[in-house]
């Protein structure tokens, strides 16, 4: 239980990063109307994986939408053309959530795997029980230059009811809709689940309810590499929705969530003991307000036995924008420094900086991949993190 201390707090503010800025996917380029959901992790080479949904036609959730990537070897000052590397016909593949396997004897130099969940709906129609929505992994053990087919991991983490699945399966909790994260996937890099991938998502359950109180936040994971994958509990707070983790000290783990009921316009933590398999708390967190938006969380140092983590978001209560890197010394109880990344000089914009994700540079600079101008740009930004004593 967190006491009224957690509250009085001193928040160091850090005037908007000045960094390195680079454009890497713009509308209307490269063969799509328009590119959404941003994710990049660093690859094991140093390069830099950057990941996003390239819509054919248009801004629209649902419709033809690939997977596209392009690497960067320079720290992002420079990206490569875009890459292609999942089509999924006039159907959509999205919601991408890369990570790296670093941990497979197989492979030492490591393997990249990107979830993504495919769908033949709308997302409301999927609420009505009038589509599906398919988890899939797709991997490269060359860094990206090449891609295996994807395996299809539905009737492992998915509780739908679709016998082309799993006909021996009767789901009694009716599964409906489901996204991966967005933004990356993580795994364990020390303590009792070591090699351990875990990957935050979302799911509505039975018919649409009011105020999406049918969507609740839930992850899954797997030890053996992607062979088997198992699921971890969902989060009970009615409308908790699109979700991304991080690693904590000693087999620790923390997910951040949206509230998509809007309500309460903070972001939610939960916290497990055990690796995602069970819940140890979960709460609204009032130091990450949020206007119904996707948020990005990552460890970036250790201090004290501690893992130091940053977060962002568009730290607005009202509209997208405003987006803003917090740093917690102390495992996400306490968000004691802010540093503005970007923010809209113009107030009659509804959106400014939406979707974002988080990659670790060196030990003092973090970059950022995040959308900007009503969806028009998603542009990487290097932010140094790190101040003087």
């Amino acid at each position: 239980m967190r006491t009224i201390t957690h509250f009085l707090i001193w928040i160091f503010l850090i005037p908007q990063a000045m960094g390195q800025e680079s454009l890497v996917f713009e509308s209307g380029k490269e063969g799509h109307a328009i590119y959404r959901i941003p994710a990049i992790i660093s690859l094991p080479n140093t390069e830099l994986l950057a990941i996003a949904e390239g819509r054919v036609h248009g801004s629209n959730d649902y419709g033809d939408i690939n997977l596209v990537m392009k690497k960067s070897k320079d720290q992002g000052k420079t990206w490569s053309p875009l890459k292609l590397f999942v089509d999924h016909g006039v159907y959509q593949a999205g919601n991408p959530a890369p990570v790296v396997d670093r941990f497979d004897p197989k492979y030492p130099e490591g393997v990249i795997y990107v979830f993504f969940n495919t769908g033949n709906h709308h997302e409301y129609n999927i609420r009505l029980n009038e589509g599906v929505r398919e988890v899939w992994y797709t991997r490269s053990t060359d860094m990206g230059e090449s891609w295996e087919l994807p395996v299809n991991i539905t009737d492992q983490v998915h509780k739908v009811n679709n016998p082309d699945f799993n006909p021996a399966y009767q789901n009694p909790e009716d599964w409906r809709h489901y996204a991966n994260t967005p933004g990356h996937a993580f795994q364990f890099q020390e303590g009792p689940y070591k090699g351990r991938i875990y990957v935050a998502a979302n799911h509505s359950q039975g018919p649409p309810q009011e105020g999406f109180t049918d969507y609740q936040a839930h992850g899954f994971f797997t030890d053996d590499h992607g062979k088997s994958f198992q699921l971890s509990p969902s989060i009970s707070i009615p409308g908790s929705n699109e979700a991304i983790a991080a690693e904590l000290s000693n087999g620790r783990m923390i997910m951040s969530i949206r509230n998509q009921r809007g309500d309460i316009r903070q972001r939610i933590l939960a916290f497990s003991n055990d690796g995602g398999e069970s819940w140890e708390e979960y709460y609204f967190e009032p130091q990450l307000p949020d206007p119904v938006c996707q948020g990005s969380i990552l460890d970036i140092s250790e201090s004290n036995g501690k893992k130091i983590l940053a977060h962002s978001n568009a730290s607005d209560l009202q509209k997208r924008d405003n987006l803003t890197i917090k740093i917690s010394r102390d495992e996400g109880k306490n968000w004691t420094q802010s540093i503005l990344v970007d923010k809209s000089d113009d107030p009659s914009k509804s959106s400014w900086t939406a979707y974002s994700d988080l990659v670790q540079l060196d030990e003092d600079h973090l970059g950022i991949l995040y959308e900007r101008n009503n969806y028009r740009e998603i542009v990487f930004k290097r932010i140094k993190w790190q101040v003087n004593p």
